[in-house]
Order: C-alpha cells, then sequence, then structure tokens
C-alpha cells in the first residue's frame, strides 16, 4: 500500500495548502509533516507527525524529546531529529530577536510565544521573570524559582533585586503548571497582588503575570487583574494574550 502524500489528492497536500491558505490553517501534526517530508513504509508523513504528538501528548514535547525517544520511530533517525533542534533552536532566536527590538505594542502575543518556548518543556513548576527597559526591549529573562510539579516557591525580595539589578523599567512574571491547566489558584491571586504592590513601590511596573501550561496560558492582564498604564485597554485582549539569564 503507498502512503506518500503525493497520491492526495493535491487540495489535501499540506504543502499546497499551506502555500494556498497560509500555515495558521494547517493543523500541528501538518506542519509537523512538512517538516518531516517523508513518512516510514507504514504511515505517511502526516500519520507518523500524528503519531509522534499522539505518544508525546502535545507538539512541544516532541521538540523537547529526546535521540533515542524519536528513534523509536521508524523514519526519525539522526538526520531528522538534528533537523528538529535547528527548527526548535530558530524558533527560539527568532522570539529572542524581536523581543531585543522591542515590542510592538499590537503584536503581545510575542511575550506569550516567547514564555511558551521558554517553559513548556519544564517537568517541575518554575517561576520566572522577563525584565524590560524603558522602550519594551528585553533586557534579560531568567527562570528564579524552582518547585515541585504542583508548587513553587517564591521570595519577592529576592525577585525584586534581580529586577533592580538589571534595571528593569517594566516586567513580566510567569510560571508554568506542568501537569494541569492554566487555572490560576488563591494563591496565584494573592501573590501577584504582592507584587504588584511591591513594584509599584519601587517605581516598576508590573505589564502581566503569565500562567503556562501545555495546551493553553492565562494572563492576569487579560482578565483585568493587573491593569498596566503602558498598554492601551485596547491592546490587551483575549486574542493576544489567549532558565538561565539569556
Amino acid at each position: 500500500m503507498n502512503h506518500s502524500i503525493k497520491q492526495w489528492p493535491e487540495q489535501e497536500r499540506p504543502r499546497e495548502r499551506l502555500l494556498l491558505q497560509g500555515a495558521h490553517s494547517l493543523s500541528d501534526a501538518e506542519l509537523l509533516a512538512i517538516f518531516l517530508r517523508s513518512g516510514s513504509k507504514q504511515h505517511s508523513a502526516v500519520e507518523l507527525a500524528r503519531l509522534l504528538i499522539q505518544h508525546f501528548g502535545h507538539l512541544n514535547a516532541v521538540f523537547d524529546s529526546s535521540l533515542d525517544d524519536l528513534k523509536q520511530f521508524h523514519g526519525i533517525g539522526e538526520s531528522k531529529y538534528s533537523q528538529l533542534m535547528a527548527v526548535k533552536e530558530l524558533g527560539r532566536r527568532y522570539l529572542k530577536h524581536q523581543l531585543n527590538q522591542g515590542l510592538d505594542l499590537s503584536r503581545s502575543d510575542l511575550i506569550r510565544d516567547y514564555l511558551r518556548y521558554e517553559l513548556i518543556g519544564e517537568s517541575q513548576e518554575v517561576f520566572a521573570v522577563l525584565c524590560l527597559d524603558s522602550q519594551l526591549r528585553k533586557l534579560s529573562f531568567k527562570k528564579l524559582f524552582y518547585g515541585s510539579i504542583n508548587y513553587c516557591n517564591i521570595s519577592i525580595n529576592q525577585l525584586l533585586r534581580y529586577v533592580i539589578q538589571k534595571h528593569a523599567t517594566f516586567i513580566v512574571i510567569a510560571h508554568n503548571h506542568p501537569k494541569g491547566f492554566a487555572k490560576p489558584s488563591r494563591e496565584d491571586y494573592d501573590l501577584t497582588q504582592e507584587i504588584l504592590k511591591a513594584c509599584q513601590l519601587l517605581e516598576i511596573e508590573l505589564l502581566d503575570h503569565m500562567i503556562i501550561a501545555a495546551e493553553q496560558s492565562y494572563s492576569f492582564a487579560e482578565h483585568g487583574l493587573i491593569k498596566p498604564k503602558t498598554f492601551p485597554t485596547n491592546v490587551i485582549d483575549k486574542h493576544l494574550w489567549s532558565g538561565e539569564d539569556h
């Protein structure tokens, strides 16, 4: 049986659909299939991509997998693994470049994408801070605190010392929920308010607190729990906001 995508009707092939309708119209599996280019004797590239995503849980987990884990699948070897790691690093560098150029207020989704890229692969809860200068350019990003799978102890004093050291004018704080949903707990609400008040005393503006989970994210600013002076209210909407030092 021929599993080649070349045998599919042209309007159903991922690459042709991407050219006609744009990359946003493709599923995760279809985008991954374009990267894989070919499947195996048993599966087309799309079927192989679906198997990978189903096995690892989501697309990000595929990119975070080791060579040994991926080599279990026919059609995946050292060459495709190297390409996968190269694409992952290119994506990271693209987002870092965008942030270093200064944030376009109509593209605040860049912050969400950057934080997802940094936190999504963590297996434990991690609390991080993104420091920005007065022109909303990225100064630094640091994963400050590491916890267990569902809890992370935070020192506000240590957070503020780091922010002051970096001469940040604005900050975005974030943490991940490795095994759960991007839904804030009562402790998350209370911590955000404490950090917000502490930042106000130091004339540092907290733009947002984001919670990153496997399939979604949560923005305190989007939900009106943080009201940054810098962003116009019509910019922060649900469509835009849906470790070590770098």
